[in-house]
């Protein structure tokens, strides 16, 4: 560390200006690095508004469009499509994740066609589908991780035949990267890169996404620590990513985001791969709500955002993209 001392060195100088602070500012956030998630569904409305995620909507795929639209002109060049499925399609296996017309796969169908520009992330997971809201097969009141890399496979190599760009692992079994990835090489789909959810913790903040997608009333008081990882560990989310590198990740990502930044340091540190964050909708709904009640300066999002690129995230899933993408286009 040099040695500087006062009043040789007057630290202040370079903050004295809004252009000295912009010029050496050392992390800088640009549209490049927000991925808009969206929630979609099988409705008649075009887009009904999520009650505990402020500004949030389910879209049907009309309003899918026209909010991919939007998003493209302010500049956003990705987006995360999560489905919110009718409750009678969903069963103990998750059987509606494989089925080839299901609104994902026509969504990344539409999506293609209309937006080839845009990045398509897909979500690899059967919570969405399955009645009992867990991520994998339940049997005899245990998830089957082998089996459920089975029903993975296939649900991967759909969604990828579907348009699917990146897909996503979420979770969390073992062995699924190194899964959907032989299963990809042996479809000659080689190019599609795997986001795995690495070091996805076992968390409270994913409540109102688990309402989003219906399955907060699916899993009600069940829980999903034995496959999602405890929020004290930081050594066990290096051996996760460690083991999802060797599988054939392309991308890790940490999840969430805020409370875990001293684990993304940490990865991006250890592996230098390319590292992103998800600002889970707890996050988001705790900073929006309070920005929406004067209780907290708009300027916050901005700043939790600006603390992951600090960390040393390569790219951010968040909610406020599109809003955060319109104020640095201002």
């Amino acid at each position: 560390m040099i040695n500087r001392t006062y009043p040789q060195s007057r630290l202040r100088r370079s903050r004295a200006k809004s252009y000295l602070r912009d010029l050496v500012a050392e992390t800088k956030l640009s549209t490049d690095d927000l991925i808009q998630p969206i929630f979609i569904a099988d409705q008649s409305e075009n887009k009904i508004e999520i009650p505990s995620m402020p500004g949030i909507y389910r879209h049907n795929l009309e309003s899918l469009y026209i909010e991919t639209e939007e998003l493209v002109s302010n500049g956003i060049k990705s987006i995360a499509v999560f489905p919110a499925i009718d409750p009678l399609l969903k069963n103990k296996n998750g059987s509606h994740a494989l089925e080839e017309n299901n609104i994902v796969c026509s969504a990344l169908k539409g999506l293609t066609e209309k937006f080839p520009e845009v990045i398509k992330i897909a979500d690899v997971a059967l919570d969405p589908y399955t009645d009992h809201g867990h991520d994998g097969l339940l049997i005899d009141g245990k998830i089957d991780n082998d089996k459920t890399l089975e029903l993975l496979q296939k649900q991967g190599l759909i969604l990828a035949q579907a348009g699917a760009d990146i897909l996503a692992p979420s979770d969390m079994m073992d062995g699924r990267v190194q899964a959907i990835r032989n299963t990809l090489e042996s479809n000659g789909l080689v190019d599609i890169i795997i986001l795995s959810y690495a070091a996805k913790y076992a968390s409270s903040f994913y409540g109102p996404f688990r309402n989003a997608v219906g399955s907060s009333n699916t899993l009600g008081k069940g829980s999903k620590k034995t496959y999602q990882m405890n929020f004290a560990n930081l050594d066990e989310a290096l051996h996760e990513v460690a083991m999802d590198i060797n599988e054939g990740a392309d991308i890790v990502m940490v999840k969430p985001g805020t409370a875990y930044l001293d684990v993304v340091h940490a990865i991006k540190s250890e592996f230098h791969i390319p590292t992103f964050v998800y600002q889970v909708s707890g996050e988001y709904s705790m900073l929006q709500l309070s920005i929406d009640k004067g209780w907290l300066d708009k300027n916050v999002m901005l700043e939790s955002l600006m603390c992951c690129k600090r960390a040393g995230a390569d790219a951010i899933l968040t909610y406020a993209a599109k809003q955060i993408a319109s104020e640095l286009n201002s």
